[in-house]
């Protein structure tokens, strides 16, 4: 069974590619909530839109670039949480979201709350 899941969180994760593919760290953290949680293994773990929009900055200032999911599928939690899975591929390195949790915003905005995601090898 195929989850329907609104255009608002396939939005969500569009802009954040869209930013990332642009080089735009402080686009990447603005799709994540003011206070979200990173687990980016193995990395470390990010608390709060600054101390990930500095690990975006750091990847794409090492070069990484055009990432690209794979094999995304998603799971509704509620009306207001869906969660992504996909596997991933960079021009330098390739991985697994292991758990992207989009939560709909009292305004209406879709944002990542909490991402846990893994590079599994370069490329």
């Amino acid at each position: 069974m195929t989850t329907q899941v609104p255009e608002s969180f396939k939005n969500g994760i569009n802009q954040w590619k869209k930013a990332f593919n642009q080089q735009d760290a402080a686009g990447c953290a603005g799709q994540y909530k003011e206070n979200a949680v990173m687990h980016a293994r193995p990395f470390g773990t990010f608390r709060g839109t600054e101390e990930i929009r500095a690990f975006w900055q750091q990847i794409i200032d090492s070069g990484y670039q055009d990432v690209e999911y794979q094999d995304t599928s998603w799971e509704q939690k509620d009306g207001n949480c869906f969660i992504l899975r996909s596997a991933w591929t960079m021009n330098k390195a390739f991985g697994v979201v292991h758990e992207e949790r989009w939560e709909r915003q009292p305004d209406g905005s879709v944002k990542l709350t909490y991402d846990d995601f893994e590079v599994l090898g370069e490329r």
